[in-house]
């Protein structure tokens, strides 16, 4: 039997138990109790009971690592298939849908990744009776249980807010499961709150549990609690909820688009909104971080292997298990190179663009725009930083995961001698295979246990790292207060794992801003970092409004390849890339405005 089960500690597994019968393995976990028939009298009736419904709550946080999409596909770090709901997104086409719907395949209404209006509310519901239903039953648990599993919850209330508000802005505040028998219409028609009143409300919630203190501040792989609800992460989320709202884009009186409402950003700027991320941020950093109990992980490319689950850097995760459907990770098999070994081996979706490439540094620290930096863009692969090596894939890369029986070399250049370059990792500008058309691929975050397959992988998804916290210190310290010895402090200890020198002293302000903008779309590409940076820093109609560029290597002799092998920056062609500014927020679906008056239309639409 897995050792996730066998230790307790696959909570999305609790769906499972609320409608079939359970293997006895599993019977042991829940004391030898079949929970198969609970009813509403027995579910609540000890801790035990009351546990099965909580862990169907924790089931709801989406598996990312089986989403089709990623929010990367909407950036300027990849360069992706047309097919995709993002493809339609990148030419500008985000219109609202008739209903809620993720549909990934070609759809209009903009990223989604594991939330709807509907499901969403689901996931809301089921909190909320949890909450109703454990303080109705509050005798039947000890006062421990009640406290701790009752913040839990609430953390999970705030954690699914937080996820669909970065992508709706203002939401329903909804603290009671609603019922249509008891409640009048407009007690069932809640109104969108401003984007405000719904910060506020998530940053109160996770602020109340981390003042509370009754969760554990981290969990080790070996606890059966691992994959619970932290106070580390509470307040690495608030933090990160501070740094979003504080931003650019929602931090404003004159809004991107109309929006009188203000449902999409505060009505005013505020500067003390940086100064409070950057308290949180530290706060985090001196009470649980420099080794207290989150720290960074030496080993920056095996995070998130399977052995180093719980980590010193791991703050908050979603636990996956290889090989059960719909519980084990496919991330895998839609990206890394698409030959392997020369078999077919991922839909080849994950292409880093030249863009981001750009921004990983030469080994000296130094960026390769800097003159003395040493770069030479005819072996631009020579000398760069640690992470461009474990991170990225590139013409001539030695590739090596742990499952493959061998090396192999993955080349992306144009070689007009091959006999069939469509069965090779050959870029593919034509767009039509499923090699990539970036020149490069992405090996940061694919295992290197399991071959690519549906539901192959056991890593867990991580939300939130340490080295986030560190930056999202870094970046709001700066805006507070410009760059004092912290943010140096922050930036240059992420820098030093990956061998890298400490940023210069002397920088101002807006050169320190951009240092923290380089490192941190360097440190966090492909962790769906970059689509939430564009959007806060109000960047994304820069950056998505342009083409984004490949890397076309070709022979100057390409009959028999006798010459030098030239590279060559070439814009992308399959797109004529539109950024609208309404597509900053999604669409809210015409069903869900047809059936409650209260909600309206985001800017735009």
């Amino acid at each position: 039997m897995n050792r996730f089960l066998t230790n307790a500690r696959v909570l999305g597994l609790s769906l499972l138990v609320l409608t079939l019968p359970m293997a006895c393995e599993t019977d042991k976990f829940l004391e030898n109790v079949n929970k198969a028939n609970l009813t509403d009298l027995t579910q609540w009736e000890s801790e035990t009971n009351a546990d099965v419904f909580l862990n169907d709550v924790y089931s709801q946080i989406p598996n990312k690592l089986n989403q089709t999409e990623s929010l990367d596909y909407y950036t300027d770090d990849y360069n992706i298939s047309h097919y995709y709901t993002a493809a339609n997104w990148r030419i500008g086409i985000t219109i609202v849908p008739s209903t809620s719907t993720d549909n990934p395949w070609g759809g209009t209404h903009g990223p989604t990744y594991g939330y709807t209006w509907e499901n969403f509310f689901v996931k809301i519901r089921k909190v909320n009776t949890f909450i109703q239903k454990i303080t109705e039953n509050k005798a039947n648990y000890s006062e421990a249980y009640y406290n701790k599993r009752m913040d839990e919850a609430r953390f999970l209330r705030a954690f699914f807010y937080s996820e669909f508000f970065v992508h709706i802005g203002g939401l329903p505040i909804l603290t009671e499961p609603l019922d249509r028998t008891k409640m009048s219409t407009e007690q069932l028609q809640k109104p969108r709150e401003t984007f405000a009143d719904t910060y506020n409300f998530i940053v109160s919630e996770l602020d109340q549990v981390v003042k509370n203190g009754n969760l554990d501040v981290k969990y080790s792989l070996s606890q059966r609690d691992a994959g619970r609800a932290t106070l580390g992460a509470a307040l690495a989320l608030k933090g990160w909820i501070e740094l979003f709202a504080a931003s650019p884009l929602f931090n404003t009186a004159t809004p991107y688009l109309s929006d009188p409402g203000k449902f999409v950003h505060f009505g005013n700027y505020d500067p003390s909104r940086w100064a409070k991320a950057a308290a949180t941020n530290k706060a985090f950093i001196d009470a649980y971080g420099n080794g207290k109990n989150y720290n960074l992980f030496p080993d920056l490319k095996n995070l998130w292997r399977t052995a180093n689950e719980y980590n010193s850097e791991v703050i908050w995760d979603r636990q996956v298990v290889a090989n059960v459907a719909n519980m084990g990770g496919s991330y895998e098999s839609r990206g890394g190179p698409t030959y392997v070994l020369g078999e077919y081996r991922s839909w080849g979706n994950y292409n880093p663009t030249q863009e981001l490439v750009d921004q990983f540094a030469m080994a000296n620290g130094k960026p390769i725009t800097d003159p003395t930096s040493g770069y030479n863009p005819q072996k631009p692969y020579v000398n760069r930083e640690k992470r461009f090596y474990d991170f990225i894939v590139y013409d001539g890369a030695p590739y090596k995961l742990d499952w493959m029986p061998r090396a192999d070399t993955i080349y992306t250049r144009i070689d007009l001698t091959l006999p069939n370059p469509d069965r090779t990792n050959q870029i593919d500008l034509a767009g039509k295979t499923d090699v990539g058309d970036s020149g490069y691929y992405q090996k940061k975050r694919l295992n290197p246990d399991a071959a690519p397959g549906n539901d192959a992988s056991g890593q867990n998804y991580v939300f939130y790292r340490y080295a986030e916290v560190l930056l999202n210190y870094a970046e709001a310290q700066n805006e507070a207060t410009g760059p004092d010895g912290g943010v140096y402090d922050a930036i240059n200890k992420i820098r030093a794992r990956s061998e890298l020198a400490p940023l210069p002293q002397g920088l101002t302000k807006d050169q320190m801003r951009e240092a923290i903008y380089r490192e941190r779309r360097v440190e966090l590409c492909f962790e769906d970092k970059r689509f939430l940076d564009n959007k806060r820093l109000a960047k994304a109609e820069e950056v998505m409004g342009k083409p984004r560029h490949n890397m076309v290597i070709r022979n100057s002799v390409p009959a028999n390849n006798s010459g030098v092998w030239v590279y060559t920056i070439e814009p992308e062609k399959k797109y004529t890339v539109k950024f609208d500014k309404k597509q900053y927020m999604n669409p809210i679906p015409q069903n869900v405005l047809d059936q409650n008056p209260g909600i309206k239309q985001n800017p735009g639409y």
